[in-house]
């Protein structure tokens, strides 16, 4: 993972003079910025990003409940989330959501009692209720109501025993029969009883009727009294209110009929009116803020709750019928390589970290041109993982050999070889996926390279496998002579990370930070005007520093890599002096010894949060670490709070 990338860069280009460069992009395109701006959600679920708001719109408007953010700023710019609703005496369904209200009148046109809510207001829009149910005898049928007395009455005459029942009052108001059929039914058999909490009434006093009519008028005098028909075991009148007020999710009031309930409603906030479990009416907005699940405020519109919602962590908006719409809740994903295969010593590095994700330990190498594979790996540290809840993403490497790569990636057989037998590994393994760090490569293998990754992602992924891939952090201006086509890979693999380390190296000429930290965040930039999507991208980072050793005329003598946890015993042991270097973002110390002058710019857990909070700020999907070992182990306390 750490290499000498301006000396790589030299042998690709010396390589390159007796090989043919295969570059994707044209001269013209290498220049061009297609960093992604603007991001498709699906309800609160990020789907794909693009470069225009345009072709960003075009995209959301094949899915639905979705919008387009700036990606920036997260500022709204367009959404079809819908606005009216459209109700059925309780019922709706998300095929009955609109975004005008006259789509909505079209809808609720076909429908004998519709309600239509305007989800951003208090209340509804308009509403058809039924008022008046009609009988034969003591049964009914679900079509058998109406709005109007007119209608019910119109549909009578074609039935005889007709009565019909007036909602609001919970009374028999008409009925189509005789004197003579009414006092021919009441010296029929009596089987309607009158019962209160399930209790016959006819025992202490009362009677039983033949009459349905006069059951009814005695029920009308016991309030939560029930009418059943004793011959059939069926209730067929109730003399309770079924339409229950609510404030603030507690009962206040009940009423017969709904529209009663709406005009009390109306004048409380926060209230609703069900019936049966079933909601008809509410003031209360339609969406809501959650943090950790937990409401803690209702919004009419969607900008007052997405703004309000921005000021907390972890925070949801989503409607009151459970869909989300909107969240920040995601976090930042931790990879850290382990630059070791030894199960030993794997566990115990990551027995040290905090909010670790993704584990790489270094299993696999491609030991020859004929792609025979070196595996060293051991399934017990999958099983440890596995009970760690961290996902491991084993590391193959090439040898970072440049010539026997080149070879390689021109054998078919062996390209086949080599995928079979990795993938086959992996599989029976059981791990999550895997990590490809080809380094050094020739530039003349450019189309070569993008091939091999190409076919080994497909058969990973046809084993459920993901493919990652490091990358050198590189620059805009010599990276299309390189064997890595960004943009290229990017829409293969399924993450990148970046190796944002080793601006100054070993063979450096010139004492530097190995990542000064507008370097790193230049390079996030080169990557993203590539126009990688950020939720494939993770920032690499340095658990390393390298000090330099300079004589007394100023020549730079030698160096060497210090791990970060020695540093401060470094700085104790020499009484190195310290001061804040601006172009580094970074405290470059100093301290004489043996009559040379050693410098060195410190990676300290305040520098590990700034190279953070680049991955934060251009919303990657997180970073990885080379390499676990290397840090303090109170590192990963800062970096959980970070997350």
């Amino acid at each position: 993972m750490r290499k000498n990338w301006s000396l790589i860069i030299a042998i690709m280009l010396v390589l390159q003079a007796s090989i043919t460069v295969f570059g994707s992009e044209s001269a013209e395109g290498r220049t061009l910025d297609r960093t992604t701006k603007f991001r498709v959600y699906q309800n609160d679920r990020a789907i794909k990003e693009f470069n225009t708001s345009t072709s960003a719109i075009t995209y959301a408007k094949s899915l639905a409940y979705s919008h387009v953010e700036k990606i920036a700023d997260r500022s709204w710019v367009w959404d079809n989330l819908p606005r009216y609703k459209v109700y059925e005496n309780g019922f709706s369904t998300p095929g009955r959501e609109f975004g005008t209200l006259k789509e909505a009148k079209a809808f609720a046109s076909k429908l004998r009692f519709a309600q239509i809510r305007d989800l951003q207001k208090p209340g509804w829009v308009t509403g058809t209720y039924a008022n008046y149910v009609m009988y034969q005898g003591d049964k009914t049928l679900p079509n058998w109501t109406f709005a109007t007395l007119a209608e019910a009455k119109k549909a009578a005459k074609a039935y005889s025993n007709i009565h019909i029942m007036e909602l609001a009052t919970n009374q028999w108001i008409w009925d189509n029969l005789t004197a003579a059929q009414k006092q021919a039914q009441r010296k029929a058999a009596p089987v309607y009883d009158v019962t209160v909490g399930g209790i016959s009434t006819s025992g202490g006093g009362g009677q039983l009727h033949s009459f349905l009519l006069d059951a009814i008028r005695a029920s009308t005098k016991l309030p939560g009294s029930a009418v059943v028909n004793t011959a059939t075991g069926r209730t067929v009148h109730i003399q309770a209110p079924t339409f229950v007020v609510t404030q603030n999710g507690r009962a206040v009031k009940s009423f017969y009929s709904i529209g009663s309930a709406i005009k009390y409603a109306g004048t409380l906030s926060g209230a609703a009116i069900t019936k049966d479990g079933a909601e008809w009416w509410t003031n209360v907005p339609f969406l809501k803020v959650l943090q950790n699940d937990r409401a803690i405020r209702h919004f009419h519109t969607r900008k007052g709750a997405v703004d309000f919602a921005a000021g907390y962590r972890n925070a949801v908006v989503a409607s009151t019928d459970g869909r989300a719409i909107w969240n920040n809740k995601q976090q930042l994903q931790y990879l850290a390589w382990n630059g070791t295969s030894r199960t030993d010593t794997v566990l115990a590095q990551v027995g040290q970290t905090q909010g670790l994700d993704y584990d790489s330990p270094t299993w696999f190498e491609l030991a020859d041109a004929s792609g025979t594979l070196t595996d060293s790996s051991d399934p017990a540290l999958v099983a440890a993982m596995k009970q760690s809840g961290i996902k491991l993403t084993p590391l193959v490497h090439n040898q970072f050999d440049a010539k026997m790569t080149s070879a390689f990636l021109r054998n078919d057989e062996a390209v086949a070889k080599f995928i079979t037998t990795l993938i086959g590994r992996l599989h029976t393994l059981g791990v999550d996926g895997v990590n490809l760090d080809f380094e050094s490569l020739a530039g003349g293998d450019r189309a070569l390279y993008t091939s091999f990754v190409r076919s080994l992602t497909q058969a990973a992924h046809a084993k459920g496998l993901t493919v990652s891939i490091d990358l050198p952090r590189g620059d805009v201006s010599w990276d299309h002579k390189t064997a890595y086509d960004h943009a290229a890979l990017a829409g293969i693999v399924d993450m990148i990370m970046i190796m944002a380390y080793d601006q100054h190296w070993s063979g450096s000429d010139t004492a530097g930070s190995v990542a000064q930290l507008k370097w790193v965040e230049d390079g996030v930039k080169g990557f993203l005007a590539y126009g990688i999507p950020r939720s494939k991208l993770m920032l690499g980072i340095p658990f390393y520093v390298r000090e330099w050793r300079v004589d007394a005329s100023g020549a730079l003598v030698d160096n060497k890599a210090l791990i970060m946890k020695e540093v401060p015993r470094i700085i104790a042991e020499n009484n190195a002096k310290g001061v804040y270097d601006a172009a580094s973002g970074q405290t470059k110390y100093t301290y004489a010894k043996n009559g040379y002058t050693h410098v060195f710019w410190a990676e300290t857990a305040s520098t590990v949060k700034a190279r953070i909070d680049i991955a934060a700020k251009y919303d990657l999907a997180g970073v990885a670490a080379w390499r676990l070992g290397y840090e303090s182990a109170d590192l990963w306390t800062m970096m959980l709070q970070q997350k």
